[in-house]
């Protein structure tokens, strides 16, 4: 199968973004385009997946982009890693959650490579971190991942926070989930993050052809 490798250096808006890969999932089911991903930044933007509530958005000035995406509130701004995909699973395992662990099991074994160590949740989807604070252990968040399937062509994907302003997601009950927080990878681990993104695209091939 050929999947095409897109990354995008400028900043995309979010609604553009999406735009484009719903053209792709068209495209693919018509068999007229290849498989994708593609990686990107937003420009800052806050978006609500189906599963959201009114309640999870603490500043109500916010202008809040509603999804189809599976999940909640979440934020893209810069400094952040965004990994978007669209999938055919007619040619693979039409099995949803054996996607949803590979999209894990690629963050989580490229961060492996930066030493760095986190894990998934079942409860909670994502990627988490463990630090010691106070002899207290902190569960934190360091990646989202948003999903949607559409006559079994998967797409959106994750998002892996690198860099960005962490005071962003005090607007937000983040994920809707309350007593965690958010972390990124600068705040774990100061290093060069600059081939995280071929690194995540080298693991997640690797993943999805098992």
């Amino acid at each position: 199968m050929i999947i095409e490798i897109k990354k995008s250096i400028k900043p995309i808006k979010y609604n553009n973004a999406i735009s484009l890969l719903e053209k792709r999932l068209d495209e693919i089911h018509a068999k007229k385009g290849n498989e994708l991903i593609w990686i990107l930044e937003h420009a800052e933007v806050y978006t609500a997946g189906t599963n959201y509530k009114d309640s999870e958005l603490l500043d109500k000035s916010i202008n809040l982009i509603k999804t189809n995406r599976g999940g909640k509130i979440t934020y893209h701004g810069p400094g952040q890693l965004v990994f978007y995909f669209v999938l055919d699973l007619n040619k693979r395992d039409k099995n949803i959650r054996k996607l949803i662990s590979s999209v894990e099991n690629t963050i989580i074994n490229s961060l492996k490579e930066f030493n760095i160590n986190v894990f998934a949740d079942r409860k909670n989807i994502g990627i988490w971190h463990k630090r010691r604070v106070n002899n207290k252990t902190k569960v934190e968040k360091v990646a989202a991942i948003g999903i949607k399937v559409k006559k079994w062509i998967a797409y959106h994907g994750f998002a892996l926070n690198i860099s960005n302003n962490l005071n962003s997601y005090k607007k937000i009950i983040p994920c809707g989930i309350k007593n965690k927080e958010i972390t990124n990878l600068i705040k774990i681990k100061k290093q060069n993050y600059d081939y995280m993104s071929d690194m995540l695209i080298e693991k997640f091939l690797q993943e999805i052809k098992n």
